[in-house]
């Protein structure tokens, strides 16, 4: 009886235990052991309803032999039963509790495939009694608002797998875990959270002369620009490089040749998710938009470049990190940064559901510009101003964390 106690005990921990995503691995590789296993393991309350009618069944009939050998034993001795049911305790305990569950819990799938050929038939002959069971246990939990019909125990949500994929340092290079994260983090992040600001939008203006605007097409670094007349709010559209480059040298290139070569500009509302703008650069084959408020007013570009850099970070650019960190544990930081990018970079966690970069938090915080030596307590991270102009704090240092 003991024997079947540490068995019942046992298998019920290792079956319990088991990771879900780990069995369904086993059962598509065919694993027989596996396939039983996860098939009890659909109605959890039936197999665990045929445990316990069993455990309990051994452990009763374990105690009543128990008082029938005090009782023959030691007759004369009132005392021999509450002797007797002491070191069964004692045993039990020992042998038949803690140390087939812990090893269990440690090795739950040594004890879990066998046994699951064991409880299939076992539930098939019991079937009768566990159902009356489970039927007033479910009536039970019924009325305390549980559904056992309607409980999904394999399911996650996005900040649990965000958990686990950050626990699994060890399995995957941290440059895919980063890249996992960012596509967790994709649902949460709209377009202005990614944007390139208003006033950093490189472009053409075609009031400049045109000795100008030549210079600034051989010179710049990026492939399409916007062409806009005085502000970026009258925008005509963007030019691709590749295309101006081949007619630029001409005799007749002019500011008109400029603008028949421009694209329709593609205009985002400032609250559009990532992943759905994703998809719709891909569905209109463009790779760059204009970011504008409820107004209608630009605030921003953003480039397919900016929503590919949103998931895998860092590997895609070449420009160096706005983040740097220091020798003594400290991070110099361009305060043009957005929250989001600083989080990504330092796994920090700024809060990111008001100003979108790192200038705006500080301004908010202090509810002014503050001049350079300035100390701040950002949300736990201690920071000094170390550069500022007119209008916007520049650089900032983070210091170490004690």
């Amino acid at each position: 009886m003991l024997i079947l106690s540490a068995f019942f005990a046992g298998s019920e921990t290792s079956l319990m235990s088991l990771n879900r995503y780990r069995l369904r691995h086993q059962v598509k590789l065919k694993n027989p052991g596996a396939i039983k296993t996860h098939k009890l393991l659909q109605r959890p309350d039936r197999l665990i309803g045929l445990i316990l009618l069993c455990n309990n069944f051994v452990n009763t009939f374990a105690a009543s032999i128990t008082t029938v050998l005090a009782i023959r034993l030691f007759p004369q001795d009132e005392s021999s039963i509450a002797i007797g049911a002491g070191i069964l305790t004692i045993v039990m305990l020992v042998f038949s509790e803690v140390s087939p569950k812990t090893l269990a819990a440690i090795k739950p799938e040594l004890l879990a495939f066998p046994a699951a050929w064991i409880y299939e038939p076992l539930l098939k002959i019991f079937y009768p009694v566990v159902w009356f069971v489970n039927l007033f246990v479910n009536l039970l939990l019924r009325i305390v608002g549980v559904d056992v019909n309607k409980n999904s125990p394999d399911s996650l949500n996005s900040d649990e797998l965000k958990s686990i994929i950050t626990e699994a340092e060890s399995l995957m290079p941290p440059r895919y875990q980063k890249m996992l994260l960012g596509i967790l983090d994709l649902e949460s992040a709209t377009v202005e959270d990614i944007m390139t600001p208003r006033n950093e939008i490189v472009g053409i203006d075609l009031e400049d002369p045109l000795e100008e605007i030549i210079g600034q097409i051989k010179a710049s670094p990026h492939t399409q620009l916007a062409v806009y007349k005085k502000s970026i709010d009258r925008i005509i559209g963007f030019l691709h490089l590749r295309k101006v480059l081949v007619e630029v040298n001409h005799a007749h290139f002019d500011k008109q040749s400029i603008i028949n070569l421009v694209s329709k500009p593609v205009f985002i509302p400032e609250s559009t998710p990532v992943h759905t703008q994703m998809l719709s650069f891909k569905n209109e084959k463009t790779r760059i938009g204009l970011v504008v408020d409820e107004y209608g007013d630009v605030q921003g570009l953003v480039t397919l470049d900016d929503l590919l850099q949103e998931i895998v970070g860092e590997l895609i650019t070449d420009e160096a990190t706005p983040a740097q960190l220091q020798s003594d544990g400290s991070y110099l930081v361009d305060a043009g940064i957005t929250i989001r990018e600083l989080n990504r970079l330092t796994q920090w966690s700024l809060p990111t559901e008001g100003p979108k970069t790192l200038n705006g938090l500080i301004i908010e915080i202090v509810e002014t510009i503050p001049e350079p030596g300035t100390s701040i307590d950002l949300h736990g991270y201690y920071l000094e101003v170390i550069k500022r102009n007119k209008n916007a704090v520049k650089l900032v240092k983070f210091l170490p964390k004690p």
